[in-house]
Formats: C-alpha cells, structure tokens, sequence
C-alpha cells in the first residue's frame, strides 16, 4: 500500500464530480447527532505581518479515516505576491493509523468547505425571496461566497462593500463572469438597507454592521470570526435575531460573534441551534419572511473530513 500525495491542480479538477452540498451537510448532521470526534481546534495567532494558522481534526465514527487539516490565513500576502490562503489536509486510515494520502490543496478545500458551507446557511435559513446579497470583503471568500451561493438561489443581484477601490473593481469583473450583476455599497448602512441575504468574508475585530440598520427579513452568514477575537457584527444584532443559528456550539462559545454576544449577556447559549439540528430535520427554521436570522460560522472539522474523503475516493477511483 502506497501513500498517495495530490497537488492542487488534481484536487481542484475532481470537485466537479462531487455534490459536496450534500456531503458537508451530512458532515454536520453527523456532528450535531454526536457520531463525530472533533477535538477543540488548534490555533497559531501571529501579529506582525497578522495571520492565524488553524490545526482541525478528527473522524466520523461509521468511517475508516481520520483527517488532519492545517490551514492558514495571512491577509498581507498579496504584497509579496502570495495567495492569502495555504494549507494541507491529511488521511490516514484509523484503525492502523497508515498515511493514506495528503492532499496537498494550498487552502483551497478550506475556502471551498467554507463557501459551500455558507451556501447551505443560505438554503435553510435565507428568506424565500432573496432580492440582493450583500457581500463584506473583496477577497477569496468573498468571491467563493456569491459563486457556491448558486447553487441555492437564482438571485444574480449584489452590493459590496470593501476598503480599496482597486480590490472593488476587479471584484466586480471577476464576478461578471460567474454571471452577477454587482453594485457598490458606500456604506454599512446602504448595503443592509438594499440586501435581505448578507455574507461578512473579513478578518475584521470589529463591527462592520449595525442592529440599527438591519431591515426586518434579513438572513446574515458571518464567516470571518473564528479566532476569540475576531468580530464582524455588532453584537446588539444577535440579541434582535430570531434565531441564532451556529456550525458547532462548543467551537461558538470560543470563538466568533456567538462569544462576544455571550460575553455580553445578549444571547443564552441554550437557545443556539447547530445547522445539523435544522438539516436533519428537513424543514426550514424561518417562519415567516419578516424573521430576521443570524448564522454564526467558524468552520468545523467535519466539513473537512467529509470534503477530504469525497476527494480522495473520486480520485482513487
């Protein structure tokens, strides 16, 4: 038995062959029915130039793997001409602990994982008629966000919202392509105002949007805080949600906008709904198109089991 080592290029041509909406959704239904081992996550935090790695592992109980994932963020590496995001994903077999194969992905299945896992937040938990998406951030995930949200809506409408004119342009022209029709927020306000489905892709530790500007029927994917100090909401927001709505309820009580609120005393952690939870129910968790919603994502290792093991058997077919 070899252990098998894949490049970027490899991974990336066989992910058109797998439906991996359904894949991480059964990831987390796993994961919410407790049939899952995911240790706490492992974190690297560097402050000059910022970046975060994150360590996430674990297995699926009725599978034959377990998976190690390294993954890293560094928001400056465009000045020396690198992608902002690198990682690997590991496999080995978990009844001998053999290497099976490494995947060696770059960061992308993260970013994939992450946007597929956004797309999903979308198709349980957005009102029925999305009109406009709001999109805070230009880069990878930004991108990734709008191009896997597809595959759950027909909405071609969005606004952004970013700091530099220049990364806003080519944000439009790259997403032109993938047939969107974008506009420009000047604003926080403007954009909450003309959107009911809002994704936030951005490093931030800060607010970037207010409960004063959330209009009733807003669905918002946070997907940028997933340190302890990472914050992209005011977290007024979440103590107006009718639902807060996160991946993994001990990751969120660490970490992201679920821990702030916490902190503050503006949510209880006993009305926290996993994803899992909603989708093995089947049903949509909005009542009404007027409910204003909050998913809280900070990324779980089961979407990384389940994406890795979709690769690995299509590329060892």
């Amino acid at each position: 038995m070899n252990s098998k080592f894949y490049t970027k290029d490899q991974i990336v041509n066989t992910l058109k062959n797998i439906n991996l909406l359904e894949s991480i959704e059964k990831g987390f239904v796993e994961y919410s029915k407790g049939n899952s081992v995911v240790p706490p996550v492992g974190e690297l935090l560097f402050d000059e130039p910022p970046g975060d790695v994150h360590i996430k592992y674990g297995y699926i109980k009725n599978q034959d793997n377990y998976v190690i994932k390294i993954a890293s963020g560094f928001s400056q590496n465009y000045k020396v001409g690198l992608s902002s995001s690198h990682g690997v994903m590991v496999m080995f077999d978990n009844k001998t602990g053999y290497l099976k194969c490494v995947l060696h992905d770059e960061g992308y299945l993260t970013n994939v994982r992450t946007a597929v896992a956004g797309a999903i937040c979308a198709k349980y938990l957005a009102p029925t008629n999305i009109k406009n998406i709001g999109i805070i951030g230009t880069g990878i995930q930004a991108r990734m966000q709008l191009e896997y949200l597809k595959m759950v809506t027909n909405c071609r409408e969005a606004i952004v919202l970013g700091r530099s004119e220049e990364k806003i342009s080519k944000y439009i022209e790259d997403m032109k392509s993938h047939g969107f029709n974008i506009n420009v927020a000047d604003n926080s306000k403007e954009l909450c105002e003309k959107s009911n489905l809002i994704v936030t892709t951005t490093n931030a530790n800060e607010s970037l949007i207010y409960k004063k500007d959330i209009k009733k029927g807003t669905h918002i994917t946070a997907m940028g805080s997933d340190t302890p100090d990472k914050r992209e909401l005011d977290s007024e927001i979440l103590n107006i949600a009718d639902a807060v709505v996160v991946d993994s309820i001990p990751q969120c009580l660490e970490r992201g906008e679920t821990k702030n609120a916490l902190d503050r005393n503006l949510i209880n952690k006993n009305d926290l709904i996993e994803i899992g939870e909603i989708i093995s129910s089947n049903k949509k968790l909005r009542k009404n198109n007027d409910e204003i919603t909050v998913a809280d994502l900070t990324g779980v290792a089961v979407q990384d089991i389940m994406i890795t093991n979709a690769v690995y058997e299509q590329l060892t077919k």
